[in-house]
C-alpha cells in the first residue's frame, strides 16, 4: 500500500518538474530523500526524565523509535560533559516519510497560531529545507493533558534537488504552504 503523496509524486509532480526544468529523463527530477526530526533537550543535563518524555513524544509524532543523541564535547558553561544524552532524532524514509509530510502539510501546520506560511529563506543552497516548530502540540498524536513542557523540534527535508529553486518548486507541488 503506497501513500497518497507518493502516488501524487509519481503521477503529477514528476511530469510537472520534467516540463518546468526540461530534464531529459524522469530520473533527473528531484525527489524527497528523507525527513529528519530532531529535538534538542538542553534541560536533560539536570533532569533525565525530560529526555525520556521528549523521546516518547518524538516516537508518537514520527511513528518510529528515536535515536538518543549525545554531546560531542564538554562545555563547562552549560554543565555539559562529553557523552551526555542531550537530544533525540528520527530519520524517516519511504512511506513513513510521505505519511509524515502529508500530516505536516495538511494537519499540523494549519494548527499553528497566527500561521502565515513557512519561510521561503530556510533553504541551505543545496536543495534541502529546514523548518523549526516551536511547540510539539500542533501534532494530533500529542495529548495536550499529558504534556508537562512545551518543546520545539527541527524538521529537515532532504531532497535530491541541485538548487533551491528546484527544491522550492518540488515542495510547493507537494503543497507546502510557503509565505507570500
Amino acid at each position: 500500500m503506497s501513500s497518497r503523496l507518493h502516488e501524487k509524486f509519481v503521477s503529477e509532480i514528476t511530469p510537472h518538474m520534467i516540463d518546468k526544468f526540461s530534464y531529459s529523463s524522469s530520473m533527473q527530477a528531484p525527489k524527497i530523500e528523507k525527513i529528519v526530526l530532531n529535538m534538542g533537550v538542553g534541560d536533560a543535563v539536570t533532569n533525565a526524565k525530560n529526555l525520556d518524555e521528549a523521546v516518547a513524544e518524538l516516537a508518537l509524532i514520527s511513528g518510529q523509535k528515536p535515536l538518543v543523541t549525545k554531546a560531542k564535547k564538554s562545555i563547562a558553561g552549560f554543565r555539559l560533559r562529553e557523552g551526555m544524552s542531550i537530544g533525540a532524532k528520527v530519520t524517516l524514509r519511504g512511506d513513513r516519510m510521505y505519511d509524515f509530510l502529508d500530516k505536516l502539510i495538511n494537519v499540523s501546520l494549519p494548527r499553528v497560531r497566527d500561521f502565515h506560511g513557512v519561510s521561503t529563506r530556510a533553504f541551505d543552497g543545496r536543495g534541502n529545507y529546514t523548518l523549526g516548530v516551536r511547540e510539539q502540540l500542533i501534532f494530533p498524536e500529542i495529548d495536550y493533558d499529558n504534556v508537562n513542557r512545551v518543546r520545539g523540534l527541527d524538521i529537515v527535508i532532504v531532497t535530491t534537488a541541485n538548487t533551491d529553486e528546484e527544491s522550492r518548486e518540488l515542495l510547493t507541488q507537494f503543497g507546502m504552504p510557503f509565505a507570500r
